[in-house]
């Protein structure tokens, strides 16, 4: 973790950082992100150049963290389909501000417990 703060971290490390996304997980963001209209499935696949399946799993991924929107669309004559869009950006980055708050807020809990245990601890002989 010290590491990890001590490197610069670029808006897709967000998205890796926050919520774990692999490289696949970005390239199918950024096909919905750059596409001028919601994309099928179908269509993420070939833009990432992977199977349908594969993809799915990342929409998936994506859809669970609240990045991608999915909506059904009906066939004239019965059946329906899904197309996925972005979330809005301000609504994702609104997102993981409450995540790094939340994680703050943890981080700062942590160490006043750590703080409580070891500030009245008699010293050790490695600390003398």
């Amino acid at each position: 973790m010290a590491d990890q703060l001590r490197s610069d971290i670029t808006c897709e490390g967000l998205l890796e950082c926050f919520h774990g996304l692999t490289q696949l997980d970005k390239r199918c963001f950024r096909a919905v992100v750059t596409a001028s209209a919601p994309l099928t499935i179908d269509e993420i696949a070939a833009a990432v150049d992977r199977e349908r399946s594969t993809a799915y799993r990342s929409v998936q991924r994506l859809l669970d963290t609240g990045f991608l929107e999915k909506e059904q669309r009906n066939y004239e004559h019965g059946g329906y389909y899904h197309v996925y869009s972005a979330t809005d950006p301000d609504e994702i980055a609104r997102d993981m501000q409450r995540l790094l708050n939340d994680w703050y807020a943890k981080m700062g809990q942590l160490i006043q417990e750590f703080e409580n245990t070891y500030e009245d601890a008699p010293p050790t002989p490695e600390t003398e």
